[in-house]
Protein backbone atom coordinates (compact mmCIF):
# COMPACT_ATOMS: atom_id res chain seq x y z
CA UNK A 1 0.00 0.00 0.00
CA UNK A 2 0.86 3.15 -1.16
CA UNK A 3 1.55 6.17 2.24
CA UNK A 4 1.02 9.14 1.67
CA UNK A 5 1.44 12.64 2.83
CA UNK A 6 -0.71 13.72 4.63
CA UNK A 7 -0.57 15.79 8.21
CA UNK A 8 -2.25 13.76 11.19
CA UNK A 9 -4.78 16.32 11.72
CA UNK A 10 -5.99 16.19 7.95
CA UNK A 11 -7.22 12.58 8.52
CA UNK A 12 -8.47 13.16 11.82
CA UNK A 13 -10.67 15.97 11.40
CA UNK A 14 -12.15 14.41 8.78
CA UNK A 15 -12.48 10.66 10.34
CA UNK A 16 -13.96 12.24 13.39
CA UNK A 17 -16.62 13.90 10.89
CA UNK A 18 -17.59 10.65 9.85
CA UNK A 19 -18.67 9.46 12.47
CA UNK A 20 -20.78 13.04 13.27
CA UNK A 21 -24.12 13.57 12.45
CA UNK A 22 -22.97 16.66 11.03
CA UNK A 23 -21.09 15.19 8.65
CA UNK A 24 -22.53 16.07 5.54
CA UNK A 25 -22.57 19.54 5.71
CA UNK A 26 -18.40 19.27 7.11
CA UNK A 27 -16.53 17.00 5.71
CA UNK A 28 -15.15 18.32 2.34
CA UNK A 29 -14.04 21.28 4.21
CA UNK A 30 -12.42 18.85 7.06
CA UNK A 31 -10.57 18.03 3.85
CA UNK A 32 -9.75 20.80 2.42
CA UNK A 33 -9.22 23.17 5.36
CA UNK A 34 -5.54 22.74 5.47
CA UNK A 35 -4.57 25.05 8.07
CA UNK A 36 -7.76 24.52 10.87
CA UNK A 37 -6.26 21.21 10.53
CA UNK A 38 -2.83 21.95 11.41
CA UNK A 39 -3.38 24.38 13.80
CA UNK A 40 -5.65 21.64 15.81
CA UNK A 41 -2.79 19.10 15.66
CA UNK A 42 -0.60 22.34 16.64
CA UNK A 43 -2.81 22.85 19.72
CA UNK A 44 -2.67 18.78 20.46
CA UNK A 45 1.21 19.19 20.61
CA UNK A 46 1.57 22.18 22.30
CA UNK A 47 -0.78 20.55 25.42
CA UNK A 48 1.62 17.48 25.09
CA UNK A 49 4.51 19.11 27.69
CA UNK A 50 5.14 23.10 28.96
CA UNK A 51 8.24 24.34 27.03
CA UNK A 52 9.28 26.34 24.01
CA UNK A 53 9.98 23.05 21.75
CA UNK A 54 7.51 19.54 21.94
CA UNK A 55 7.79 16.02 20.70
CA UNK A 56 4.67 13.84 19.74
CA UNK A 57 5.23 10.39 18.33
CA UNK A 58 1.73 9.17 16.48
CA UNK A 59 1.91 6.75 13.72
CA UNK A 60 -0.35 4.10 11.89
CA UNK A 61 -0.44 0.69 11.39
CA UNK A 62 -2.24 -2.01 8.44
CA UNK A 63 -2.29 -5.59 9.06
CA UNK A 64 -4.17 -8.41 6.82
CA UNK A 65 -4.64 -11.58 4.65
CA UNK A 66 -5.02 -11.46 1.26
CA UNK A 67 -5.93 -14.71 -1.07
CA UNK A 68 -7.11 -15.06 -5.01
CA UNK A 69 -6.25 -15.92 -8.15
CA UNK A 70 -4.84 -14.70 -11.06
CA UNK A 71 -5.29 -15.94 -14.49
CA UNK A 72 -3.54 -15.37 -17.74
CA UNK A 73 -4.51 -16.43 -21.00
CA UNK A 74 -2.20 -15.82 -24.14
CA UNK A 75 -3.33 -17.89 -27.30
CA UNK A 76 -6.20 -19.58 -25.71
CA UNK A 77 -3.71 -20.93 -23.28
CA UNK A 78 -4.55 -20.03 -19.70
CA UNK A 79 -2.22 -20.10 -16.70
CA UNK A 80 -3.60 -20.23 -13.37
CA UNK A 81 -1.62 -18.73 -10.04
CA UNK A 82 -2.86 -18.08 -6.39
CA UNK A 83 -2.07 -16.27 -3.65
CA UNK A 84 -2.53 -16.57 -0.04
CA UNK A 85 -0.48 -13.95 2.09
CA UNK A 86 -0.47 -12.19 5.30
CA UNK A 87 2.10 -9.95 4.48
CA UNK A 88 2.09 -7.68 0.52
CA UNK A 89 1.54 -3.85 -0.25
CA UNK A 90 -2.01 -3.78 0.29
CA UNK A 91 -1.72 -5.58 3.65
CA UNK A 92 1.01 -4.53 5.91
CA UNK A 93 2.51 -1.34 6.85
CA UNK A 94 3.91 0.05 9.96
CA UNK A 95 4.69 3.51 10.22
CA UNK A 96 5.29 5.57 13.58
CA UNK A 97 5.43 9.52 12.87
CA UNK A 98 7.39 11.71 14.53
CA UNK A 99 6.35 15.48 14.98
CA UNK A 100 8.54 18.06 16.61
CA UNK A 101 7.42 21.75 17.22
CA UNK A 102 9.62 24.71 17.81
CA UNK A 103 7.82 27.76 18.74
CA UNK A 104 4.66 28.79 17.39
CA UNK A 105 6.14 28.69 13.51
CA UNK A 106 8.24 25.59 12.94
CA UNK A 107 6.72 21.73 12.80
CA UNK A 108 9.15 18.76 11.97
CA UNK A 109 7.60 15.71 10.52
CA UNK A 110 9.51 12.29 10.09
CA UNK A 111 7.25 9.32 8.70
CA UNK A 112 9.47 5.95 8.42
CA UNK A 113 7.76 3.01 7.41
CA UNK A 114 7.84 -1.05 7.11
CA UNK A 115 6.74 -2.55 4.44
CA UNK A 116 7.17 -5.07 1.66
CA UNK A 117 10.15 -6.29 3.56
CA UNK A 118 11.92 -2.76 3.82
CA UNK A 119 12.30 0.37 5.69
CA UNK A 120 11.70 3.34 3.77
CA UNK A 121 10.44 6.97 4.69
CA UNK A 122 7.14 8.60 3.90
CA UNK A 123 8.50 11.82 3.85
CA UNK A 124 10.40 13.93 6.13
CA UNK A 125 9.61 17.82 5.98
CA UNK A 126 10.16 20.98 8.00
CA UNK A 127 7.18 23.33 7.54
CA UNK A 128 7.08 27.12 8.37
CA UNK A 129 3.75 28.75 9.79
CA UNK A 130 3.86 32.19 7.97
CA UNK A 131 0.44 33.02 8.48
CA UNK A 132 -2.75 32.26 8.86
CA UNK A 133 -3.77 30.72 5.17
CA UNK A 134 0.56 30.34 4.54
CA UNK A 135 2.35 27.42 5.08
CA UNK A 136 5.61 27.00 3.63
CA UNK A 137 7.34 23.46 3.46
CA UNK A 138 10.62 21.80 2.57
CA UNK A 139 11.78 18.67 2.23
CA UNK A 140 10.81 15.22 1.41
CA UNK A 141 6.87 15.48 0.82
CA UNK A 142 3.85 14.41 -0.78
CA UNK A 143 3.16 16.17 -4.46
CA UNK A 144 0.61 18.41 -4.73
CA UNK A 145 -1.43 16.34 -7.33
CA UNK A 146 -4.77 15.04 -7.07
CA UNK A 147 -6.55 14.09 -4.03
CA UNK A 148 -5.72 10.16 -3.60
CA UNK A 149 -2.12 10.23 -2.15
CA UNK A 150 -2.37 13.29 -0.27
CA UNK A 151 -5.75 12.59 1.69
CA UNK A 152 -7.38 9.13 1.31
CA UNK A 153 -4.29 6.50 0.50
CA UNK A 154 -4.07 5.68 4.48
CA UNK A 155 -5.28 2.43 5.59
CA UNK A 156 -7.38 4.03 8.50
CA UNK A 157 -8.80 6.69 6.07
CA UNK A 158 -9.36 4.64 3.15
CA UNK A 159 -12.56 2.57 3.30
CA UNK A 160 -11.21 -0.27 1.50
CA UNK A 161 -8.53 -2.61 1.32
CA UNK A 162 -6.79 -1.48 -2.08
CA UNK A 163 -5.71 1.94 -3.92
CA UNK A 164 -7.02 2.67 -7.10
CA UNK A 165 -4.75 1.29 -9.99
CA UNK A 166 -2.88 4.12 -12.38
CA UNK A 167 -2.48 6.75 -9.41
CA UNK A 168 1.77 4.96 -9.82
CA UNK A 169 2.35 8.30 -12.16
CA UNK A 170 3.31 11.06 -10.89
CA UNK A 171 5.14 9.32 -8.12
CA UNK A 172 3.89 10.20 -5.07
CA UNK A 173 6.66 11.92 -2.89
CA UNK A 174 9.88 14.13 -3.93
CA UNK A 175 12.41 16.52 -2.52
CA UNK A 176 11.81 19.60 -3.05
CA UNK A 177 9.61 23.30 -1.74
CA UNK A 178 6.06 23.89 -1.13
CA UNK A 179 3.70 26.92 -0.56
CA UNK A 180 -0.18 25.87 1.02
CA UNK A 181 -2.82 26.95 2.61
CA UNK A 182 -6.48 28.34 2.00
CA UNK A 183 -8.79 31.20 2.34
CA UNK A 184 -12.64 32.36 2.41
CA UNK A 185 -13.83 33.38 -0.72
CA UNK A 186 -16.72 35.40 -0.01
CA UNK A 187 -19.29 32.50 0.97
CA UNK A 188 -16.91 29.70 -0.65
CA UNK A 189 -13.89 28.55 0.65
CA UNK A 190 -10.31 27.91 -2.06
CA UNK A 191 -7.09 26.09 -1.25
CA UNK A 192 -3.84 25.84 -2.54
CA UNK A 193 -1.19 24.03 -2.49
CA UNK A 194 1.92 24.59 -5.40
CA UNK A 195 5.72 23.17 -5.25
CA UNK A 196 8.79 23.38 -6.95
CA UNK A 197 10.93 19.56 -6.90
CA UNK A 198 13.34 17.46 -8.25
CA UNK A 199 10.94 15.71 -10.62
CA UNK A 200 10.93 12.26 -12.53
CA UNK A 201 13.66 10.50 -14.99
CA UNK A 202 12.34 9.24 -18.35
CA UNK A 203 13.72 5.61 -18.68
CA UNK A 204 14.91 4.16 -21.86
CA UNK A 205 11.15 2.21 -22.83
CA UNK A 206 9.24 5.82 -22.26
CA UNK A 207 8.49 5.30 -18.48
CA UNK A 208 9.24 7.44 -15.75
CA UNK A 209 10.41 7.08 -12.30
CA UNK A 210 11.35 9.59 -9.54
CA UNK A 211 15.05 11.38 -10.16
CA UNK A 212 15.71 10.84 -6.34
CA UNK A 213 17.25 13.38 -4.18
CA UNK A 214 20.26 14.14 -6.88
CA UNK A 215 18.43 15.85 -9.84
CA UNK A 216 18.82 13.70 -13.08
CA UNK A 217 18.72 17.76 -14.79
CA UNK A 218 19.23 21.09 -13.80
CA UNK A 219 15.36 21.71 -14.82
CA UNK A 220 12.97 22.00 -12.07
CA UNK A 221 9.53 20.15 -11.83
CA UNK A 222 6.48 22.51 -11.15
CA UNK A 223 3.35 20.61 -9.36
CA UNK A 224 0.05 22.10 -7.89
CA UNK A 225 -3.70 22.14 -7.03
CA UNK A 226 -5.95 24.38 -6.52
CA UNK A 227 -9.34 23.65 -4.50
CA UNK A 228 -13.09 25.49 -4.41
CA UNK A 229 -15.66 24.44 -2.18
CA UNK A 230 -18.50 26.26 -3.58
CA UNK A 231 -21.20 25.76 -1.16
CA UNK A 232 -21.94 27.39 2.00
CA UNK A 233 -21.84 24.18 3.61
CA UNK A 234 -18.64 23.42 2.00
CA UNK A 235 -20.53 19.74 1.31
CA UNK A 236 -18.75 19.92 -2.49
CA UNK A 237 -15.45 20.78 -3.26
CA UNK A 238 -13.82 20.48 -6.89
CA UNK A 239 -9.99 20.75 -7.73
CA UNK A 240 -7.67 20.63 -10.51
CA UNK A 241 -4.05 19.71 -10.72
CA UNK A 242 -1.14 20.48 -13.29
CA UNK A 243 2.50 18.94 -13.40
CA UNK A 244 5.04 20.00 -15.98
CA UNK A 245 8.99 19.20 -16.23
CA UNK A 246 11.91 17.98 -18.01
CA UNK A 247 12.45 13.95 -17.60
CA UNK A 248 15.07 13.89 -20.12
CA UNK A 249 18.28 13.44 -18.53
CA UNK A 250 21.43 16.04 -18.84
CA UNK A 251 23.69 15.95 -21.98
CA UNK A 252 21.17 12.80 -23.05
CA UNK A 253 19.54 12.62 -26.82
CA UNK A 254 16.41 12.87 -24.42
CA UNK A 255 17.52 15.91 -22.63
CA UNK A 256 14.58 17.90 -23.43
CA UNK A 257 11.66 15.51 -23.22
CA UNK A 258 9.33 17.08 -21.19
CA UNK A 259 6.30 15.57 -19.48
CA UNK A 260 2.68 17.54 -18.86
CA UNK A 261 0.42 16.12 -16.65
CA UNK A 262 -2.97 17.01 -15.25
CA UNK A 263 -5.56 15.86 -12.94
CA UNK A 264 -9.44 16.86 -11.88
CA UNK A 265 -10.86 15.49 -8.63
CA UNK A 266 -14.46 15.65 -7.17
CA UNK A 267 -15.33 15.27 -3.53
CA UNK A 268 -19.18 15.12 -1.87
CA UNK A 269 -20.52 14.40 0.95
CA UNK A 270 -24.58 14.55 1.56
CA UNK A 271 -26.93 13.07 3.99
CA UNK A 272 -29.53 10.53 2.08
CA UNK A 273 -31.26 9.70 5.45
CA UNK A 274 -30.59 7.14 7.14
CA UNK A 275 -27.45 7.45 4.89
CA UNK A 276 -24.31 9.81 5.03
CA UNK A 277 -23.59 9.50 0.81
CA UNK A 278 -19.36 10.30 0.30
CA UNK A 279 -18.61 10.24 -3.23
CA UNK A 280 -15.08 10.90 -4.37
CA UNK A 281 -13.21 11.09 -7.78
CA UNK A 282 -10.06 11.76 -9.84
CA UNK A 283 -9.18 11.94 -13.36
CA UNK A 284 -5.38 11.90 -14.61
CA UNK A 285 -3.89 12.39 -17.63
CA UNK A 286 -0.08 11.57 -18.34
CA UNK A 287 1.74 13.22 -21.42
CA UNK A 288 5.39 12.69 -22.10
CA UNK A 289 7.05 13.98 -25.38
CA UNK A 290 7.34 11.71 -28.50
CA UNK A 291 10.60 10.15 -28.64
CA UNK A 292 12.66 7.08 -30.83
CA UNK A 293 13.57 4.62 -28.08
CA UNK A 294 16.38 2.09 -29.00
CA UNK A 295 14.69 -1.45 -29.41
CA UNK A 296 16.26 -3.79 -27.14
CA UNK A 297 16.16 -7.15 -29.23
CA UNK A 298 18.15 -4.85 -31.83
CA UNK A 299 20.38 -1.58 -31.00
CA UNK A 300 20.64 -0.71 -34.49
CA UNK A 301 17.10 0.08 -34.87
CA UNK A 302 14.33 2.36 -33.08
CA UNK A 303 11.09 2.53 -32.36
CA UNK A 304 7.97 5.26 -31.38
CA UNK A 305 4.76 5.97 -29.89
CA UNK A 306 2.35 8.13 -28.29
CA UNK A 307 3.10 8.30 -24.90
CA UNK A 308 -0.09 9.10 -23.42
CA UNK A 309 -1.87 7.81 -20.29
CA UNK A 310 -4.79 8.38 -18.34
CA UNK A 311 -6.75 6.97 -15.37
CA UNK A 312 -9.74 7.66 -13.69
CA UNK A 313 -11.48 5.85 -10.27
CA UNK A 314 -14.57 7.15 -8.64
CA UNK A 315 -15.59 5.60 -4.72
CA UNK A 316 -19.12 5.75 -3.83
CA UNK A 317 -19.64 4.98 0.39
CA UNK A 318 -22.52 4.50 2.33
CA UNK A 319 -22.92 4.57 6.09
CA UNK A 320 -25.90 4.35 8.07
CA UNK A 321 -25.57 7.13 10.92
CA UNK A 322 -28.46 8.54 11.62
CA UNK A 323 -29.78 5.09 12.67
CA UNK A 324 -30.21 4.45 16.22
CA UNK A 325 -28.66 0.98 16.14
CA UNK A 326 -25.34 1.16 17.61
CA UNK A 327 -23.97 -1.15 15.64
CA UNK A 328 -25.57 -0.88 11.70
CA UNK A 329 -23.97 2.67 12.05
CA UNK A 330 -20.96 2.01 11.81
CA UNK A 331 -20.89 0.14 8.89
CA UNK A 332 -20.05 1.40 5.48
CA UNK A 333 -20.54 -0.25 1.99
CA UNK A 334 -18.62 1.04 -0.43
CA UNK A 335 -18.00 0.88 -4.15
CA UNK A 336 -15.11 1.64 -6.35
CA UNK A 337 -14.30 1.81 -10.01
CA UNK A 338 -11.07 1.98 -11.59
CA UNK A 339 -9.63 2.37 -15.19
CA UNK A 340 -5.60 3.06 -16.48
CA UNK A 341 -4.88 3.31 -20.09
CA UNK A 342 -1.12 3.10 -20.78
CA UNK A 343 0.61 3.87 -23.71
CA UNK A 344 -0.44 1.16 -27.11
CA UNK A 345 2.71 -0.08 -29.25
CA UNK A 346 5.15 0.63 -25.86
CA UNK A 347 6.31 -2.49 -24.56
CA UNK A 348 4.12 -1.64 -21.14
CA UNK A 349 1.06 -0.86 -22.82
CA UNK A 350 -2.43 -2.01 -21.30
CA UNK A 351 -5.78 -1.56 -20.69
CA UNK A 352 -7.25 -2.93 -17.34
CA UNK A 353 -10.25 -2.11 -15.62
CA UNK A 354 -10.70 -2.85 -11.19
CA UNK A 355 -14.07 -3.00 -9.85
CA UNK A 356 -13.87 -3.27 -6.01
CA UNK A 357 -16.33 -3.43 -3.20
CA UNK A 358 -16.04 -3.90 0.35
CA UNK A 359 -17.62 -3.29 3.66
CA UNK A 360 -15.60 -1.66 6.65
CA UNK A 361 -16.89 -1.87 9.97
CA UNK A 362 -15.57 1.75 12.00
CA UNK A 363 -14.65 0.45 16.19
CA UNK A 364 -13.60 4.05 16.31
CA UNK A 365 -13.22 6.61 14.28
CA UNK A 366 -9.46 5.95 13.52
CA UNK A 367 -9.79 1.95 14.11
CA UNK A 368 -11.51 0.10 11.03
CA UNK A 369 -11.83 -3.75 10.28
CA UNK A 370 -12.74 -4.33 6.05
CA UNK A 371 -13.58 -6.80 3.91
CA UNK A 372 -12.74 -6.26 0.68
CA UNK A 373 -13.52 -7.79 -2.63
CA UNK A 374 -11.59 -6.98 -5.93
CA UNK A 375 -11.86 -8.29 -9.29
CA UNK A 376 -9.13 -6.84 -12.21
CA UNK A 377 -9.45 -7.53 -16.01
CA UNK A 378 -6.22 -6.21 -18.14
CA UNK A 379 -5.70 -6.18 -21.87
CA UNK A 380 -1.98 -6.17 -23.35
CA UNK A 381 -1.45 -3.47 -26.07
CA UNK A 382 2.24 -3.96 -26.46
CA UNK A 383 4.25 -3.44 -29.64
CA UNK A 384 5.17 -7.37 -30.34
CA UNK A 385 7.55 -6.14 -32.37
CA UNK A 386 9.27 -5.56 -28.97
CA UNK A 387 7.89 -7.63 -26.52
CA UNK A 388 5.97 -10.44 -26.92
CA UNK A 389 1.88 -10.13 -25.54
CA UNK A 390 0.74 -10.51 -22.42
CA UNK A 391 -2.27 -11.78 -23.40
CA UNK A 392 -5.68 -11.24 -20.89
CA UNK A 393 -4.91 -10.93 -17.51
CA UNK A 394 -7.97 -11.37 -14.96
CA UNK A 395 -7.65 -11.14 -10.79
CA UNK A 396 -9.94 -12.20 -8.41
CA UNK A 397 -8.76 -11.71 -4.56
CA UNK A 398 -10.37 -10.98 -1.01
CA UNK A 399 -8.93 -8.87 1.49
CA UNK A 400 -9.13 -8.93 5.11
CA UNK A 401 -8.03 -5.54 7.09
CA UNK A 402 -7.54 -4.14 9.85
CA UNK A 403 -6.27 -0.09 10.57
CA UNK A 404 -5.63 1.63 13.01
CA UNK A 405 -4.21 5.58 14.22
CA UNK A 406 -2.03 5.78 17.29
Amino acid sequence: MRSIKTIIAIAVGGLLLISNRTLAQQTTAADSALMDRVSALEQQVANTKPGEDHFMVAGLTTIGLVTGKSTNTVGGVSTVSRTSTFGDADTYEFSPMLLWRHGDKFLMEFEPSFNNDGLGVNWADISYFAAPGLIFRAGYMVLPFGIYNKRLAAGWIDKLATDPIGLDQPNSTDYGFEVMGGLPLGDMKWSYDVGVFNGMQLLSDGQLQGAGVTDNNINKTFSGRLGLLPFSNSSLEVGVSALTGKVGDEGSAYANTRTNMYAFDLSTVQKVSPFTVNIKGQFNVVNIDRQNYLNPNDSTQTYTYNNHSTSVFGIVSLRPNYLDDAFLKNVELSFRYANSITPANSDWGSNTNQVTEGLAYWINWRTVLKLTHETQNGNSTVNQMIVPTTGNTKTDYWFIQFSIQL
